[in-house]
Parts: structure tokens; C-alpha cells; sequence
């Protein structure tokens, strides 16, 4: 039987990369995982903990441990936290491993999409736009980068966004 190939999903918090990858996952009958939550799991601690307690650099090494030891699987596609891409080993892990995917979305939409959700520990603050504008602005290139496809997701379904990526992806 041929590999099993994988598909990671990178971009900002609020792109969708949990959402759109269940949905792709469902479609292709691979498996889903989301790295925040392997995370989460193997801490017993939420992110927003562990950040507290670790500090953003100590997350950051536990994020790239994990988003290493799950690329070595096949067949799964993987939503990995909006900031993985900040590490050249995992970028080039990402790369080596499977088609990467960013997922595009405008600032407003990651606004209104995180506005209510307490479990962004960079998003607490006075002004979580500014912080959305200043992580683009680092963030987005490296996106670019690392992506074999870039799809926006602004308008769009999840569903929609999944068979874009498989028709693109030609799986």
C-alpha cells in the first residue's frame, strides 16, 4: 500500500486550523490532531498554564517536541499552534514531512473570532488587535514561507475550505 501522506495546517490563531482540520481529516479518513491539545494532554494543564508557569520559551520547546514526535506518524494532518512557525526546525520539519497548508485569514476575522475565547494566554491584554497586527507581522512570512498552498478562509466554511485543499492538494 502506497504512504500515507500528511497534511500540517499552519497560520494565526483563529485561521480555522482546528476546525478546517477536523473536517479534512473526516474527508480523507486520516487521523485529526491539534498540537495545543497533545499539549494539553501530556501536561494535564491547559496552555494558558503552561505559559504562566513556563513562560512563552518553554512552551515554545514543549510545542516543538511534540509537533516532532507527530510528524513521524503518517497519515494524519496536524493543526499546529499559530506560533510553531517561529522555529526553523520545525518549519523544515513541517516541510520534510508532509504538504504544508497555511491558512490565510484577515485581522478582523481572528478579532472576531478569538474576541471571547480565554484560553489565549497572548490574546490577554488591553489591545489583543494590536497584538494580532504585531504577530502578522512577524508571523505571516514565515507562514508563507513553510506553506505548499495558501487558502484563505474568511468567507468560507469549513467544509468548503476542506475540499479546496483537497481538490488543490489532489488527494
Amino acid at each position: 500500500m502506497a504512504e500515507k501522506r500528511n497534511i500540517f495546517l499552519v497560520g494565526p490563531m483563529g485561521a480555522g486550523k482546528s476546525t478546517i482540520g477536523r473536517q479534512l481529516a473526516q474527508e480523507l479518513h486520516l487521523e485529526f490532531v491539534d498540537s495545543d491539545s497533545e499539549i494539553e494532554r501530556r501536561t494535564g494543564a491547559d496552555i494558558a498554564w503552561v505559559f504562566d508557569v513556563e513562560g512563552e520559551e518553554g512552551f515554545r520547546r514543549r510545542e516543538e517536541k511534540v509537533i516532532f514526535e507527530l510528524t513521524e506518524q503518517q497519515g494524519i494532518v496536524l493543526a499546529t499552534g499559530g506560533g510553531s512557525v517561529i522555529s526553523k526546525e520545525v518549519r523544515n520539519r513541517l516541510s520534510a514531512r508532509g504538504f504544508v497548508v497555511y491558512l490565510e485569514t484577515t485581522i478582523d476575522k481572528q478579532v472576531a473570532r478569538t474576541q471571547k475565547d480565554k484560553k489565549r494566554p497572548l490574546l490577554q491584554t488591553k489591545d489583543p488587535r494590536q497584538v494580532l497586527i504585531d504577530l502578522a507581522q512577524v508571523r505571516n512570512p514565515l507562514y508563507e514561507e513553510v506553506a505548499d498552498l495558501v487558502v484563505k478562509t474568511d468567507e468560507q466554511s469549513a467544509k468548503v475550505v476542506a475540499k479546496e485543499i483537497i481538490d488543490r492538494l489532489g488527494f
